[in-house]
């Protein structure tokens, strides 16, 4: 099977919500998944302060669905939502 590069979208509850820290924990979850340990982060602005974390890694296929890994993360006490927003095959 090939690898898939997926990118998650993470709403913090609030814009008082430490990004930097929700990133770690959000990627420590990747890790913990899927073994990979490179992955790429932006925050997006949505409005009055509100940032999204959007986070880009790539995933064995043969792992399953990403869903499991948004559900843990959106479990986080400050966590709103996290969905993934785009899976594509990777090529090469």
């Amino acid at each position: 099977m090939a690898d898939a590069i997926i990118t998650l979208k993470i709403m913090p509850e609030s814009p008082d919500i430490d990004l930097a820290e929700l990133e770690k924990k959000s990627v420590e979850v990747i890790k913990e998944i899927t073994g990979e340990t490179q992955y790429k982060s932006e925050l997006e602005p949505i409005a009055f302060g509100l940032k999204a974390i959007k986070i880009i890694f790539v995933m064995d296929e043969q792992l399953g669905s990403p869903d499991k890994i948004s559900e843990k993360i959106a479990d986080f006490e400050e966590v709103a939502s996290c969905e993934v927003t785009d899976v594509r095959r990777a090529i090469g």
